[in-house]
């Protein structure tokens, strides 16, 4: 089976995917930080990689127990004590280190209002988000410049409840909405699959959950 490598197993949405592929048995690599409770992952049968995203080197190494067949995920966010976005700084690593490996496909997890959503956000998600959507956004960026064949996730808000069944991809750049993590999972275990969804976007939501906004944002309101 072909194996995937997530960066981000360690919680959330990358925990909740490893472990929907380990009950169809892929194989799975999981890259953690030294100090992360890897002990999840262990029960469920990955192989684990101790790293730092922000380690060039780390993450080559991670690659290297991949096969040019494999497929990557990253959920990896977040921001250091001296300011830097894991979810820009560390995504650029892993996409570069995808392209020297030339891996079959990247699946790239950020945020509904990345890219071409950017125009619909409301002014407040613009002051509780927008530092973060941006650097996923440059992230998302750098993957396209890459040639490495890609798919974006963008996940509304998230929530920790089992799955619904309900979660949906949406390629309405002005739509919002809700998700448990679980469904995202189940959607990125989709994707995998889906030969029709390379060099897309997608937002992420549960469907009874969305909403489109009419008209794009303008910032006041």
């Amino acid at each position: 089976m072909t194996p995937v490598l997530i960066f981000g197993a360690g919680r959330g949405v990358g925990l909740a995917l490893a472990r929907l592929l380990r009950r169809d048995d892929i194989p799975v690599l999981a890259m953690v930080r030294p100090r992360t409770d890897a002990l999840p992952l262990l029960e469920i049968g990955a192989d684990i990689m101790p790293g730092d995203v922000l380690e060039p080197g780390d993450v080559k190494r991670a690659f290297d127990a991949l096969d040019d067949q494999g497929i990557v995920v990253s959920t990896v966010s977040g921001r250091t004590e001296d300011g830097r976005f894991v979810d820009d700084d560390g995504n650029r690593i892993i996409v570069d280190a995808a392209a020297a490996r030339g891996v079959r496909h990247c699946i790239l997890v950020t945020a509904i209002g990345c890219g071409e959503m950017m125009p619909f956000r409301s002014a407040r998600a613009i002051a509780a988000f927008g530092d973060v959507v941006d650097a996923k956004t440059r992230a998302e960026t750098h993957l396209k410049a890459s040639g490495v064949p890609f798919t974006l996730i963008r996940p509304g808000g998230l929530g920790n409840e089992p799955a619904t069944g309900r979660g949906m991809l949406s390629e309405n750049p002005a739509i919002h909405g809700f998700i448990q993590r679980a469904d995202v999972a189940l959607l990125i275990r989709q994707v995998m699959s889906d030969p029709g969804a390379l060099g897309r976007a997608y937002a992420a939501v549960d469907r009874d959950r969305a909403r489109i906004d009419p008209i794009p944002a303008t910032g006041t309101g």
